[in-house]
C-alpha cells in the first residue's frame, strides 16, 4: 500500500480521547466473552487452581494479621513495658511473615504451571484451526498478522495470567479482609479512609474507559505491523530489485509511528494511575493522622489503633491501586485474546457431507459438467465442461485470470462449485471426504516450497512412512539424486524455508521427487516449469514425464511448447472454454490457439 493511502486512516486514529470509548456498551460485551473464554481454559487446571486460591488466602489472611500484631505490641507491650510478652510476639510476627512468604511463593510457582498450561492449549487450539480454515482465508490476510496471533497475543495472555490472575484475586481478599477488621476496631476511623473511594472511582473510570480501547488498537497495530515487516522480509529480493527500499522504509514508518501513536496514550493514560493512587494515599494518611490523633486525646482510640489504621490504610488503598494497574493489564491481554479468539470463531472450511465416502483407490477419470463458480459474488467460472479419462493429460491455457488456476483448486475442493457438477470416477467429488480426495493427488506449484529440515525430510513429506530406499528411488525418477549427491551431507543436507543453497531449478526436482514418492492418481502442475532456465527445463520436463506416467494431469502452462504431447488442450477466456482439442487439431483450427501459438513463436 502506497504511503499516501495510509495517511488518511492514520489520521483518522488520532480521535478525540474523550470518544475513545465509542461503541462502549458492544466492547464490554466482548470483554466479557473474551474473558469467559478465557476462564473456560484456567478451569481445566481445577485442582492446581484451587491450591492457588488456599494459597492466596492464607497469604492474605497472614497479611492483615501482621499489622494487627504490630498494634497489640504498642497497646499491651511497649506502653506497659513487656519485655516478656513484646519478645514472643517477635517471634510470632516473624514466623507469620516466613509463611506469608513461602505463601506468595506456593501461589506464583502454582499459578506459572497454570498459565503455561492455558497459553499451552491456546495456542495448540489456533494452530489446529488454522488447519481448520479454508484457503481463501489465507489468501485475504498477511501471513505474519496471522503469526503475530500466535506469537505476541498470546505471550501477552501468558504474561497477564502470571501477573494478574493472582493479584486480582488476593487484592479483592485483601480489601475484604481489612475493610472488616477497620470497622471492628473504629468505624469512624474506616468512614474517614472510605472518603478516598469516590475519588478513585471517578479517576479509575475516566482511565480505564480509554485505555480499554487504546490497548485494542496497539494489538491491531502491531499485528499489522508485524505483517508488514514478515511480508517485507520475505521479499527482500524483489525490494532490491526494484530499489524500493526508501518505499518500504517509509510505509513502515507509517505503521510504525501507528503503534506508537496508540502504544504511547495507552501506557501515558494508564501511567496516571499509580500518580493518581499515591497521592489519595497522602491524603488518607493526613485525614487518619488528623482524626484518629483528636480521637487518641479524647480518649477514644488508643495509639496502637492509630498504627493499626495506618498501616491498613495503606493495604487498603494498595490492593485499589492493584486492582486498577492489573484490570489495566487485564484489558490488554483481553484485546490480545479477542484476536486470537476471532480466527477461532472463523468460519472453518465446510465439513464433509455425512455421507460422504472414503476412495481406497481411483482410476482418475474426471468429468466437469456444467460447473459454475463465483468467488465473493463475482463469477468465476460458467458453465465448464470437459472430461479427463485416466491417465489423461489434460492442459488449461489462457490469460491470466482466465479462470486456470480456479479449475484446480475446484477438483481439490479448496473451493466448492455453486452449479453443475465434478465427479471422480463417477462419484461427485461433494461426496468424498476431503482428505480422502486429496490423498489420492499430488501438487507441483509454480513456487516450489521447501520446509525447514533436510532433504530426506523434505522429499518423505510426499508420504511419510517411505524408507529411506524410497526416498533415493524417487530423487532418482525425478533426476535429483546426482546434484543430491554433490552435497556436503547430500540428502542429511539441511534446508530453510528458502531452500538456500540450492537452485530454483534443484527445488523443483525435490518437489517432483515429492510427488512421485507420494504415488497419486492425479497429478497437477501448476506453471511448474515457468521459473525455469531453459536448460534446467529439460532435466524437469523429462522428470514430470516419468511422474505424469500412467496418471490423470492437469497442467497449467503459459508456455506452449510444453504441452503440445497433452491428450487435451483447453483454452479459457472469462472464466468460458472457448476452444478444446490436441494441439494438432487445434492448430488446424487456426482460431484463439492457434493465435496464441504463433505469438510465442515470434
Amino acid at each position: 500500500m502506497p504511503i499516501n493511502q495510509l495517511k488518511e486512516p492514520f489520521q483518522q486514529e488520532r480521535i478525540p480521547l474523550d470518544n475513545v470509548s465509542s461503541k462502549k456498551s458492544k466492547k464490554a460485551r466482548n470483554t466479557a466473552g473474551t474473558v469467559k473464554r478465557i476462564w473456560s481454559y484456567l478451569i481445566r487446571e481445577k485442582a492446581t487452581l484451587s491450591l492457588v486460591i488456599l494459597a492466596v488466602v492464607i497469604s492474605s489472611g497472614l497479611a492483615l494479621l501482621g499489622p494487627y500484631l504490630i498494634g497489640m505490641a504498642i497497646d499491651d507491650y511497649i506502653v506497659t513495658q513487656n519485655n516478656t510478652g513484646l519478645g514472643m510476639l517477635l517471634v510470632w510476627l516473624v514466623i507469620i511473615y516466613l509463611f506469608h512468604s513461602l505463601s506468595i511463593f506456593l501461589q506464583n510457582y502454582w499459578m506459572v504451571g497454570i498459565a503455561q498450561n492455558t497459553v499451552y492449549s491456546l495456542r495448540e487450539d489456533l494452530f489446529k484451526q488454522f488447519h481448520r480454515l479454508p484457503i481463501s482465508y489465507f489468501d485475504k490476510r498477511q501471513h505474519g498478522e496471522l503469526m503475530s496471533r500466535v506469537t505476541n497475543d498470546i505471550d501477552n495472555i501468558n504474561n497477564t495470567l502470571n501477573q494478574s490472575v493472582i493479584q486480582i484475586f488476593a487484592s479483592i481478599l485483601t480489601l475484604v479482609g481489612t475493610v472488616v477488621v477497620m470497622l471492628i476496631l473504629s468505624p469512624l476511623l474506616t468512614l474517614v479512609t472510605m472518603t478516598i473511594i469516590p475519588l478513585m472511582y471517578v479517576g479509575m473510570k475516566w482511565i480505564t474507559k480509554r485505555t480499554g480501547p487504546l490497548y485494542k488498537l496497539q494489538q491491531r497495530d502491531l499485528g499489522e505491523l508485524n505483517g508488514y515487516v514478515e511480508e517485507t522480509v520475505s521479499g527482500q529480493h524483489v525490494v532490491k530489485t526494484f530499489s524500493q527500499e526508501g518505499r518500504v522504509i517509509g510505509e513502515f514508518e507509517e505503521r510504525n509511528k501507528k503503534l506508537r501513536h496508540t502504544g504511547f496514550w495507552a501506557m501515558t493514560i494508564s501511567g496516571f494511575i499509580p500518580k493518581v493512587m499515591n497521592m489519595l494515599n497522602f491524603l488518607s494518611f493526613g485525614l487518619i493522622a488528623l482524626v484518629g490523633g483528636i480521637l487518641a486525646v479524647e480518649n477514644i482510640i488508643t495509639v496502637g489503633v492509630i498504627v493499626i489504621f495506618t498501616e491498613y490504610a495503606r493495604q487498603f488503598t494498595r490492593p485499589l491501586n492493584e486492582l486498577s494497574n492489573q484490570f489495566n493489564i487485564l484489558l490488554s491481554a483481553v484485546a490480545g485474546a479477542e484476536r486470537v479468539f476471532n480466527v477461532m470463531d472463523e468460519k472453518q472450511e465446510e465439513t464433509d457431507e455425512e455421507a460422504a465416502e472414503v476412495l481406497s483407490e481411483t482410476t482418475g477419470h474426471v468429468m466437469f459438467d456444467d460447473v459454475s463458480f463465483a468467488y465473493e459474488g463475482t463469477p468465476i467460472l460458467n458453465h465448464i465442461t470437459f472430461e479427463a479419462n485416466p491417465g489423461e493429460t489434460v492442459a488449461f491455457v489462457g490469460h491470466t485470470g482466465a479462470g486456470k488456476t480456479t479449475i484446480i483448486n475446484l477438483i481439490a475442493r479448496f473451493y466448492n462449485y455453486d452449479d453443475g457438477k465434478i465427479t471422480l470416477d463417477n462419484v461427485d467429488i461433494k461426496n468424498i471426504k476431503r482428505s480422502s480426495l486429496r490423498e489420492h493427488m499430488a501438487f507441483v506449484l509454480q513456487d516450489s516450497f521447501l520446509f525447514k529440515g533436510t532433504i530426506m525430510e523434505n522429499i518423505r513429506y510426499g508420504r511419510l512412512d517411505a524408507t529411506d530406499n524410497e526416498v533415493i528411488e524417487a530423487a532418482k525418477n525425478a533426476n535429483a539424486h546426482d546434484f543430491i549427491e554433490r552435497l556436503p551431507n547430500q540428502y542429511d543436507t539441511v534446508l530453510d524455508q528458502e531452500g538456500s543453497g540450492i537452485s530454483q531449478g534443484q527445488k523443483q526436482l525435490l518437489t517432483i521427487a515429492r510427488a512421485l514418492l507420494a504415488d497419486p492418481s492425479i497429478l497437477i502442475l501448476d506453471e511448474a516449469t515457468s521459473n525455469i532456465d531453459t536448460i534446467t527445463e529439460v532435466t524437469i520436463q523429462d522428470a514430470l514425464k516419468r511422474l505424469m506416467l500412467g496418471r490423470t494431469s492437469f497442467v497449467i502452462a503459459h508456455r506452449l511448447n510444453t504441452i503440445q504431447e497433452a491428450d487435451k488442450i483447453i483454452m479459457l477466456e472469462h472464466g468460458k472454454i472457448i476452444e478444446k482439442g490436441s494441439h494438432s487439431e487445434l492448430i488446424q483450427n487456426k482460431s484463439h490457439y492457434y493465435n496464441l501459438f504463433q505469438g510465442q513463436l515470434t
